[in-house]
Parts: structure tokens; sequence; C-alpha cells
């Protein structure tokens, strides 16, 4: 990269294509997932809640949950961790500076700001923004480490969260078994008195958690349907967990891991398409091989099992070796699709989605949010599993037409922009 007198933003022809183009199929991909949660009640991983769970809306949420689950998050995430490598290749007269290190961590606080307004005031308890912040003030320290220390590193971060998904497991076990043994113990009606009763509430407050029942869905319902003010504070209380228990439970592990990944695999260049086609395809192959069949494992042990609560905390056990290689699978089949150089124009349009990732992720929201909230269209909980995904080829259509349309007069996205300029703290051209 050539030396600058001032630091600046990265240029046009500095930009790596490979980069922008996976990184619009993960932002694109991500909606598979997220429209579900902006839509559905607790819908996400258990299709029985709400949404339907035969016909179409079983066949959707069988492939989401096959290829699409945690991969899409997994790929934004491992870039994310390319470009805290590639911010830390900026310098200054040509010698690294620590102008370069005050940027980042500015850069990073003040994502860490539009995680939270995205989460409070516009309404996504399902953001990513403030984890990546939260995860990234740390990760910058690992920027340096050598490819093969990055994966050591990331492996560990997933063998955590593993482990810990291994405790969650046998709680939930013994959850069980004390309610089940505290129902043998009841009377004839079944109401236990004393430790038996706090165990039979403690499996209870579980299954509250994970199984909807129609009082709870039509509560939520009638509380969607409200001003927006009103929204905003009854979600408050959910994002709140959301972004304090959630982050230091699952977030931090889950992000950090896959950051490293993404670190490692800019630096050995595989995101550069650098490597060869070969190797490319026995990324596919591996990936999918243990990724593809460990999650068609989790599926049918959850459909065989009616989708218990118990079969998911067991086929939680295996998330990471079913995610983490699939997610793998996926880069290399998209680096060769980029190598290719088929379909040119989609491969612009991607790439043009993916410089713009920061404002599509945002519009996202935006028009999801205004869809299903009463506030905008109220049409949360009125759609069946299959009917969102109307809404989400609408907008893939629309983003893929209108980002090359917007960057042909403008240097950025207008959040990528805002961000620009208040991470070099000066207004940054915006026009062309």
């Amino acid at each position: 990269m050539p030396a600058q007198s001032v630091l600046s933003p990265t240029s046009k022809a500095e930009r790596i294509n490979s980069l922008d183009a996976i990184r619009g199929v993960a932002l694109l991909g991500i909606l598979l997932m997220n429209i579900i949660g902006f839509g559905l009640y607790k819908a996400y991983y258990d299709p029985t809640n709400s949404g339907g769970a035969t016909g179409w809306d079983f066949k959707v949420w069988w492939i989401n949950t096959m290829f699409f689950e945690g991969t899409m998050r997994g790929m934004f995430s491992m870039l994310f961790g390319a470009g805290i490598v590639l911010f830390n290749s900026r310098t200054v007269n040509g010698l690294p500076s620590i102008e370069v290190t005050d940027a980042y961590y500015r850069r990073t606080l003040w994502l860490l700001l539009f995680g939270v307004i995205h989460a409070y005031l516009l309404l996504w308890a399902g953001e990513i923004l403030f984890p990546y912040a939260v995860v990234g003030l740390v990760a910058y320290s690992f920027r340096n480490l050598a490819p093969r220390k990055l994966i050591i590193a990331g492996i560990v971060m997933s063998t955590i969260l593993t482990a810990l998904n291994v405790k969650d497991y046998y709680k939930t076990e013994n959850a069980f078994a004390s309610y089940t043994a505290a129902l043998k113990a009841g009377d004839s009606t079944g109401s236990p008195a004393g430790k038996n009763k706090t165990a039979m509430s403690e499996w209870e407050t579980i299954v509250a958690d994970k199984k909807a029942t129609p009082e709870s869905y039509n509560d939520l319902k009638k509380a969607y349907s409200k001003s927006y003010f009103s929204i905003v504070w009854y979600r408050s209380a959910i994002i709140q967990i959301r972004q304090s228990v959630w982050v230091y439970r699952m977030w931090i592990w889950d992000v950090f891991s896959m950051l490293l990944f993404g670190m490692a695999f800019f630096k050995n260049g595989i995101f550069k398409a650098e490597k060869s086609t070969r190797y490319y395809i026995a990324m596919v192959l591996g990936g999918y091989l243990i990724g593809v069949a460990t999650n068609y494992w989790e599926t049918t042990y959850l459909v065989e099992n009616n989708f218990s609560i118990r079969a998911f905390y067991l086929t939680d056990i295996t998330h990471e070796l079913g995610r983490v290689p699939t997610t793998i699978g996926h880069v290399g089949l998209i680096m060769l699709f980029i190598k290719s150089g088929i379909l040119p124009f989609l491969q612009k349009a991607l790439a043009a989605v993916g410089q713009m990732a920061f404002s599509n992720y945002i519009m996202h929201t935006i028009i999801c949010v205004t869809i299903f909230m009463g506030f905008g269209f109220g049409m949360y909980g009125k759609l069946q599993r299959h009917e969102l995904y109307y809404i989400v080829f609408c907008i893939w259509i629309f983003q893929l037409i209108a980002s090359p349309i917007w960057l042909k007069y403008y240097r950025f996205g207008p959040l990528e922009w805002a961000w620009r300029s208040l991470t070099y703290w000066q207004r940054q051209p915006f026009k062309k």
C-alpha cells in the first residue's frame, strides 16, 4: 500500500474486490436468518413455535438449519477480522503509526455506539454491531500473530463455546430430572411443596423461555401493535439482556473465534483469491463433508424428537462442529465463483453490496421493522415462515440493483461515509 502523509479511508483503487464480494454474499445471507427474528415469535430455531412446521415452512427451516444458521454470521465475523488486519496495514509516511491505532479504537467505539442505537432505537434485538465492537476492542492485540497461531486461538475460542454448551446441556438434564422426580413426589394434583416445587419451577421457567404459548404469543403481538415509543420501552428490557448476558455467554466466543479465523484467512491469501482452484475445492469438500454431515445429524435428531427442549440442548453441543466447517466450505465455494469470473455483473453487484455493508445491514432493519411493527404495516406474526422469504428476495434484488447505482455517484454508502468521517475526525468527500 502506498505511503500516506495523512491517514485517510481506503481508496477505490486500494479495495480488494474479492473481499467486498464475499462480504456482499454474507450480508445478504444474514437476512435469511434474521428475517425470522423480525417476523415470527421464538421461531429462529424452533419451527413449532410459530410460522408453521409442515410443507414449505418445514423445508425452509430444514434448508436454513442445514446450510445457513450461524454460517452467514460466521463469514461476516471472519470478514470483520480480515478488516482489522487490513486496517492495521495502513501507514503514514511509510511507517506504522500510533495514528493507525488511535483511528482503529475511535472507529470501534463509534461502532459500539451505532450498535446501541441499532438495538434500542431501531429495535433490532439480534443486532451484531455491539458484540463486534466489544470483541474488536480486544481482538486488535491479536493482529500481528501468524496465521497458524490465529487458527489455534480461534479453535480454543470455539472449544470454550462448546464447553459452555455442554455445561448448559447437563444443567438442563438435571433440571428435567428434578422436575420428573418432583412430579412423582407430588400429591394426586401434581402440586408438590417445598424443594420439589422449586425444582418444578426451574424446569417450567426453561419451558417458558423456549416454547411459545398462545397467551405469550398474543401478548407479544399486542405489544408490537402499539406506537413506536411503546415498543422501544417494551423491547428495552429484552435488548438489555441481549447486549449484556448474551454478549458474555455467547457472542464473545462465537464472534471472536470466527474473527480470528478471518484474520488468518486474510493473511494467508484465501480472501484475496490468491490460492489455487484445487485449494478452494479442498476447502469446499472438507468443510461440507464435516459440517453438513454434522448439521444433518442435528436436524434429523430434532425432527425425530419433535423439537423437544432437551433435543435442542443436546444438538447445541455439536453446533460449532457443524457451523465452522460449513462456513469454511461456503468461503471456498464463493472464492471459486469469484476466481471463475462467471456472471461478472452479479460479482460486481455483490461487491457493491459488500462495499456498502453497513448501510445495507441497517437498511434491512429499517425495512423489516417498518413491515412488521405496529407503527408501520403491523405484519408481525401474520406471515408463514416461507412467506417471509418473498420479502427477503425483494430486499436482495433491490440492494443488488441500488448499491452499484449508488456507488456510481458516491464514494461510500451513507453510513460508511458518516463512520469514516467520525473515525478520521474530518468530513470525508462524499460525491464522486
